[in-house]
């Protein structure tokens, strides 16, 4: 059974950093490319960042470009997602995400509030 527990979320105040975890099972994580996404209070859920299966290739949302930095310790079956630099606007539920086998798979979720 997959399954994806992500953690590390919190209040943080504006310019700060924080490093949120994802950590997977159920599967061959080495094998599959993994994303962040992230729903603000009454928005959709979009995409954040996209890592490969071997963590050689990465790509990011504009609005996060610069900032986040997604990796993956895949001996450890765990995604990771940096955050520097964080706005009130990256205030979110963040989740990590996965699609096996043509099915699509996601965690719980942590909560980011960036606030003064």
């Amino acid at each position: 059974q997959v399954q994806l527990v992500e953690s590390g979320g919190g209040l943080v105040q504006p310019g700060g950093s924080l490093t949120l975890s994802c950590t997977a099972s159920g599967f061959t994580f080495s094998r599959y490319t993994m994303n962040w996404y992230r729903q603000a209070p009454g928005k959709e859920r979009e995409w954040v960042a996209t890592v490969t299966s071997t963590g050689g290739s990465s790509n990011y949302a504009d609005s996060v470009k610069g900032r986040f930095t997604i990796s993956r310790t895949n001996f450890k079956s765990t995604l990771y997602l940096q955050m520097r630099s964080l706005k009130p606007e990256d205030t979110a539920v963040y989740y990590c995400n996965t699609m096996v086998f043509m099915n699509n798979y996601w965690g719980q979720g942590t909560q980011v509030t960036v606030s003064s």
